[in-house]
């Protein structure tokens, strides 16, 4: 065995002799974006003492100067001999749902679980009161395989890669589960229902489904149903041995997390048209009322989430997650406080509209300084490119909205409420969002929903099995077989 010391934790781990670092690192605040492929960047560390062998993706990475001073990337390491490692940590806010369900009379307890790509909630439901009697939260520790789906897919398409993030993601909500339920002793819950809820991706890797379909065009699944075990079935020791259900899929890219969101905010049983939007790691849209209700995926959420914005990270420490004017000078907030590290999505859309209000980017995107770049901070600035990779990701999502909008020979201002869900689209300013056109909606009509994953989910303990007649009323719209998709995309992408 051979120690790590990781600094300024203080900590000591210890490991096999060539252990791969992004094996181990993730548990300690280390992301791996590009799942392992060296070319994001983020799964930096530094070498105090000790060795760790240099690659030619370092070569290519760093200059022999910071190779000489330290700087490795975590991905490409496997440990020789013991070392001790600067990391830079992160602290990352995950959005929960605390809301109280109006339902009760049932007995025992279940147990609501949302599966995103980033992050995981559990809570403990009290069915005879509808209260939540316990929360756990964590990140997905798939992650270090690939911040985004397809990078996580990718990997997933390895030898042996599909059953190694499955066996992960099931440890890792089983372990959740048991801790929610040890806080309980010395009573010992009587746990009737488990409902689960993710993407398309999340549900194939939890499942067990081949996830080959979802790699190529026409990204359309074999098998997108839904999954019932019972807990012992799938090696989960909880007391009761109760059903474990994975809510079924809407079709494409589009999972039960959009379905929960649904249910959630009601939509089908509304009179009036509805609108869900749901900005995370994937972008997914959905507009429809109690007749009929069509959805779309895009292919938005790498900007927002921070992937491929050249000092792009999560909302997680040292983030600017929020841009505003004073006297003409953009003043950031910066999650953690401190200094700056990076931008998330929340803190480019900020930044954007502001540029766009001091005339520092035109209406076509084009940065107007010299450089071709926006200074934030002393260590922050955003690129032409960055520019252009969020104009990518809004152009999608207005597209989308554009789209299911005339499919079901309606305008915008038909549409009543607009509810922004995920976390991205919890932290979001709408009036930026408004601002930049990611939203082309009347800012009254909208709604930031928080978790609606997570309290569908939790509303489905309650409720029927069968989601049919939702299911029925739903549409799949594949955006990229549309005629009219790359133009009204091109037309979305100005500001």
């Amino acid at each position: 065995m051979i120690d790590i010391k990781l600094e300024p934790l203080g900590k000591i781990i210890q490991v096999e002799k060539h252990t791969a670092l992004q094996d181990v690192l993730f548990d300690h605040g280390v992301e791996f974006p590009c799942g392992g492929d060296g070319t994001c960047g983020k799964c930096n560390v530094r070498v105090i003492d000790g060795d760790l062998p240099i690659n030619d993706v370092q070569r290519r990475y760093f200059s022999r100067e910071e190779l000489s001073s330290g700087w490795r990337l975590a991905c490409q390491c496997y440990v020789k001999e013991p070392v001790t490692l600067e990391l830079a940590q992160w602290e990352m806010a995950i959005l929960s749902d605390d809301s109280r369900l109006k339902i009760s009379g049932r007995e025992g307890y279940g147990v609501a679980v949302d599966l995103g790509t980033t992050t995981l909630v559990v809570q403990l439901i009290d069915l005879s009161s509808g209260n939540v009697t316990g929360v756990r939260t964590a990140l997905n520790p798939q992650a270090k395989y690939g911040a985004d789906i397809m990078s996580r897919i990718d990997y997933a398409l390895t030898d042996n890669g599909a059953q190694r993030l499955r066996q992960l993601i099931r440890d890792q909500l089983l372990d959740m589960i048991q801790e929610l339920t040890g806080d309980m002793a010395p009573v010992e819950p009587q746990i009737n229902r488990v409902v689960i809820v993710g993407n398309t991706a999340m549900h194939h890797l939890f499942c067990g489904v081949d996830i080959t379909p979802l790699s190529r065009v026409p990204f359309e699944t074999e098998n997108d149903g839904q999954f019932t075990w019972n807990s012992a079935d799938i090696g989960w020791q909880i007391p009761g041995n109760p059903k474990i259900e994975f809510l079924p899929c809407l079709g494409g890219f589009v999972g039960s997390d959009i379905l929960a969101g649904i249910i959630a905010t009601g939509i089908h049983q509304s009179d009036e048209m509805m609108a869900l939007v749901d900005l995370g790691t994937n972008g997914e849209v959905v507009v429809g009322n109690r007749k009929k209700i069509l959805c779309a995926s895009t292919a938005a959420g790498p900007a927002f989430e921070g992937a491929k914005i050249s000092m792009g990270m999560r909302a997680t420490t040292g983030a600017i997650s929020r841009v505003a004017l004073e006297n003409r000078q953009m003043i950031s907030h910066i999650i953690g406080g401190g200094a700056s590290k990076g931008i998330c999505g929340s803190g480019l859309v900020d930044v954007v509209a502001c540029s766009l209000d001091l005339g520092l980017i035109d209406g076509t995107g084009k940065i107007k300084q010299p450089d071709s770049a926006i200074k934030i901070s002393d260590q922050v600035r955003i690129t032409q490119q960055d520019v252009r990779e969020l104009q990518l990701a809004k152009g999608a999502i207005a597209a989308g909205f554009d789209i299911l909008v005339q499919r079901l020979g309606i305008l915008k201002k038909d549409v009543g409420k607009v509810h922004i869900a995920g976390a991205f689209g919890n932290y979001i300013n709408v009036e930026n969002a408004l601002k930049i056109g990611l939203l082309d909606f009347d800012h009254q009509k909208m709604v930031q929903a928080g978790n609606t994953a997570l309290r569908g989910a939790k509303m489905a303990l309650f409720g029927s099995s069968d989601y049919r007649s939702i299911i029925e009323r739903c549409t799949h719209v594949p955006l990229a077989s549309d005629e009219q998709f790359m133009e009204i995309f091109v037309e979305n992408m100005q500001f």
